[in-house]
């Protein structure tokens, strides 16, 4: 089964990042609109690996023929809207099934 995982906004915090993140060179290079496919529930080759962490769970339930996560949480049963854990510059991504 084909899950396509849209990242939908990505957000930043400098008064968080100013306070308690050391600065760092590389950050996130993932790109509003940036689509990966993930194939009967594996992370896409280019997913960043913190960001599966926080979505795996719901690729891999949509993955295996589930959805319906929280009794309704979402209008399109078949779908998930997660963030990544990044808590400085957090990624909001679409999840949902594009081909059984």
């Amino acid at each position: 089964m084909k899950i396509q995982i849209t990242a939908m906004r990505k957000t930043m915090y400098p008064d968080l990042m100013e306070k308690y993140e050391n600065p760092i060179e590389h950050t996130c290079d993932i790109k509003i609109g940036q689509v990966f496919i993930s194939e009967d529930g594996e992370r896409p080759q280019d997913l960043c690996e913190s960001a599966w962490e926080s979505m795996a769970y719901f690729v891999r339930t949509l993955a295996a023929g589930g959805g319906n996560f929280y009794d309704g949480w979402m209008k399109n049963p078949r779908s998930a809207m997660i963030s990544c854990n990044d808590g400085f510059r957090p990624v909001s991504f679409l999840i949902e099934v594009i081909e059984e």
